[in-house]
């Protein structure tokens, strides 16, 4: 198949790779060419505007930043649904908000094309090993049209609903993660004040009630010093803000999550927006006066990005 991709950051690119090798022409699109190379050197081609690689294509994935990238992307005139054909189809696996994802579904009929909005869980590993969580959201017979691509990413695909669902579903994944890092983060504080060894720990509490992919993944890159992102704390900031104004949308109190939300923020004021979620840590300790707020760690260089070390 001809299939468009638009969005090659942490995630995205290691997603498209795999529709790559599975023989499929892949066509890409991002906003700085360099993040698209070494598809490019597998035998990509590229594209400068959505609306050209939509035209080119028979089915666009995305994977973009923020909800205004996503409208962007879709909606302005040099945006995808300008440029695909009347029964194609569209899948945006960018975390935005359900209303948003209802809105291109429903522009997408305007244009005879089916919209999925199919955010993602599982980060930078669940990426490369094409083990990701993926969250459907839209018609039966476009998800249908859509699972055996999604098949070569993913390993729990389901659909969850009509149009919206999907980034729904995300929400809960989300608020779920979000007590999770909390919890992460403040069990290693605990852990190093009390003079323990962390890998001696995570042998004992990663076999029990405890056990989660966050400890499993996580803890080992913060027992390393390693921030580098899995996923950007600047991008799960987004995400809990959606939740939150979904929730207080249905009237909902969800303080657990507003905690979190405040603890990442507290981690980008010590300059780590574009380190991973396991980032929390640095806040927590600073909380507990184990690390001064004025004494900024250091930024080190990992490619392109800086990440706190």
């Amino acid at each position: 198949m001809q299939i468009g991709w638009i969005g090659t950051g942490v995630m995205g690119a290691s997603m498209a790779g795999h529709l790559l090798r599975a023989g499929h022409t892949l066509i890409v699109s991002t906003r700085t060419r360099a993040r698209a190379q070494s598809l490019l050197d597998e035998g990509a081609t590229w594209t400068d505007t959505p609306r050209e690689l939509a035209r080119q294509s028979d089915v666009v994935f995305s994977m973009v930043g923020y909800p205004s990238d996503v409208e962007e992307v879709y909606l302005a005139a040099g945006g995808v649904l300008a440029g695909l054909k009347p029964g194609s189809l569209a899948v945006d696996f960018t975390t935005s908000s359900p209303s948003l994802a209802q809105r291109l579904a429903a522009a997408g009929r305007e244009h005879g094309i089916d919209v999925l909005d199919a955010p993602v869980s599982g980060g930078d590993i669940g990426a490369r090993n094409a083990t990701l969580s993926i969250m459907v959201g839209g018609e039966r017979q476009a998800f249908d049209r859509a699972r055996p691509l999604l098949e070569h990413m993913g390993k729990t695909i389901l659909l969850q609903g009509p149009p919206g669902s999907g980034q729904h579903t995300k929400m809960v994944n989300q608020i779920l993660i979000a007590g999770t890092m909390v919890g992460v983060g403040e069990a290693i504080t605990y852990a190093r004040a009390a003079g323990l060894g962390l890998e001696q720990v995570l042998g004992s509490v990663g076999g029990g009630a405890a056990a989660s992919w966050a400890l499993q993944n996580l803890v080992p890159r913060i027992i390393r010093g390693d921030m580098e992102p899995g996923f950007y704390v600047e991008h799960f900031i987004k995400d809990m803000g959606i939740a939150l104004a979904e929730a207080e949308a249905m009237h909902l109190a969800l303080p657990g999550l507003a905690l979190a939300k405040q603890l990442y923020h507290a981690v980008v004021a010590y300059g780590g927006a574009r380190n991973g979620t396991q980032a929390i840590v640095l806040a927590l300790e600073a909380l507990s006066g184990r690390r001064a707020l004025a004494d900024r760690p250091a930024f080190v260089e990992t490619g392109t990005e800086p990440v706190l070390g």
